[in-house]
């Protein structure tokens, strides 16, 4: 094990320094972290480990390598050596790989219909270390193996601060990096089964998990994205389901942990690379943001380079400097609608609608870039606004003592005050959303758009877009896959009135026919 590995192994990956940023509450600082950073930077690392793995599955020696640019030192000593590439791990190389992704993703294919998912890697590990025990492909082929593992868990010890300052600017590094990946899950899910997730909580928990662990001289840990896709292909809903696999990997270390001498190497780099698909597969997300957002295509290209050339939390850093600033760049040359404007807007469309009442509408204008910084906000302020309304269940005559136009900007929110009464239920409430304003956004702003779309379905809340432009109208068809909701863009807000009143006389007409 190279030295700095075993520094590692001995401190930890630093839980102080996630404990300190959860106690000076930066996980707020967070927002900071958009998609395409995050997703850039866990490609970037899932990269390098595959690097790391490339001497194991082409079963030659090699130097350790590290630093900057090690990664293309890597492959350069790889090209130079190649005649030293053992055939017999190459093809047992290739032959794991082959298994485990055709057995992936036959799992993934039919996990609706078998009750029990094939355990392929634990499958895999029997299957080839009974093969190079009975063939003793480690003397007869020079296969390198496992090796003796020690049995049981080691007794705890305090990590020695002697080597703290050897090794506490590369695992602050890895803290960092370890967080970020453990987050992007956490969000991952969060979206997928409609929770919030606590940035700063995660901070906590994520430096509690590897306090304990460093006692007993672990290998830093995070959360894994091979072990979340599975808890959702089992339907896992509690810790209840961590706390079985857990168990389930305390008998393996102390009962079948030492049968695993025989494992080859390059069978155990190939289960790591495969396990690495998700992150790989990342990759994808290059035409995702083309479509929506060049920048962001430009900052995710950049932060894998500065990644796979430095290190993790060095492209994480240069990803977080470069979002920063293109938005300053972006907001010095944004134009804002401003309060008369507004005013205009809400008086001419109260005329065009000749006089009728805009009952249960609620106009919404931005007036403010949706960007990654007001995101959040500004899904917020909409599903409050629109909540609020529902709760108090106005009548008509309510809402036209109310004021119709909302600004949502940085610095104050939409309300809506007056008397409550009794429901209206045969009425179905509507928002505008005049993009007037909206003069740029990134992928993170469409996201939070598709999102408070789909958010206002699942409410029974009609949700329009008036003004919007044409990139703004490819990229929320693109990023919510809404090419068959065309009906959502209007080309002014009176036209979506317009079509609010129409779909309510048409309504009525039917109500009448059945009757």
């Amino acid at each position: 094990m190279p030295a700095r590995m075993e520094l590692y192994q001995r401190s930890g990956n630093d839980p102080e320094a996630e404990i300190a940023m959860f106690v000076l509450h930066l996980g707020s600082a967070t927002f900071l972290l958009t998609e395409p950073v995050i997703s850039a930077m866990t490609t970037g690392a899932a990269t390098h480990v595959v690097t790391s793995q490339v001497k194991y599955l082409l079963g030659m020696k090699m130097p350790y390598i590290s630093g900057p640019l090690g990664f293309f030192y890597i492959y350069a000593y790889v090209f130079e050596n190649i005649k030293s590439v053992q055939l017999e791990a190459l093809l047992l190389s290739l032959l794991s790989i082959v298994v485990l992704v055709l057995v992936k993703e036959l799992n993934e294919q039919f996990k609706r219909k078998i009750k029990v998912v094939l355990p392929v890697d634990l499958v895999l590990i029997i299957a080839a270390s009974f093969a190079c025990y009975c063939a003793n492909m480690e003397y007869t082929y020079g296969l390198d193996v496992v090796g003796h593992i020690p049995d049981g868990i080691p007794s705890p010890r305090a990590p020695p601060m002697n080597i703290l300052s050897e090794v506490v600017t590369e695992a602050f590094g890895v803290a960092l990096v370890g967080y970020v990946a453990s987050l992007a899950l956490a969000q991952g899910s969060a979206k997928k089964f409609k929770y919030s997730v606590d940035d700063n909580q995660e901070f906590l928990a994520h430096g509690l998990s590897n306090v304990i662990p460093s006692f007993f001289f672990c290998i830093p840990s995070a959360a894994a994205m091979g072990r979340t896709a599975g808890l959702y292909s089992t339907g896992s809903k509690t810790q209840v389901a961590c706390l079985i696999s857990c168990i389930l990997v305390l008998i393996v270390i102390y009962a079948i942990g030492p049968l695993l001498y025989w494992l080859p190497m390059c069978v155990l780099a190939s289960i790591i690379v495969v396990g690495l698909k998700g992150m790989l597969i990342q990759f994808r997300d290059l035409k995702k943001y083309w479509n929506v957002d060049k920048i962001d295509w430009s900052i995710w290209v950049s932060t894998y380079i500065f990644t796979i050339c430095f290190a993790a939390n060095v492209g994480l850093l240069f990803g977080v400097v470069c979002t920063i600033a293109v938005v300053i760049v972006r907001f010095q040359r944004a134009k804002t609608l401003s309060l008369k404007n507004m005013k205009e807007l809400e008086n001419k469309v109260k005329t065009e609608v000749e006089g009728e009442n805009l009952q249960l509408v609620k106009i919404i204008s931005i007036n403010n870039p949706l960007v990654f910084l007001n995101a959040k906000k500004f899904h917020a302020d909409l599903m409050n606004a629109i909540q609020k309304d529902n709760a108090n269940n106005q009548t008509p005559d309510d809402i036209n003592k109310c004021e119709q136009n909302v600004l949502l900007n940085s610095t104050s929110n939409g309300t809506c005050n007056g008397e409550t009464s009794q429901p209206y239920p045969n009425e179905k409430c509507s928002v505008i959303l005049d993009c007037t304003g909206l003069t740029f956004f990134d992928y993170t702003g469409v996201s939070t758009l598709v999102q408070a779309y789909m958010d206002c379905k699942g409410q029974n809340v009609d949700f329009l877009l008036a003004n919007c432009t044409a990139s703004l109208k490819k990229a929320v068809q693109y990023c919510g896959h809404l090419e068959s909701d065309k009906h959502i863009f209007f080309e002014s807000v009176s036209a979506a009135v317009g079509a609010i009143h129409l779909n309510k006389n048409l309504s009525k007409f039917s109500d009448h026919s059945e009757v």
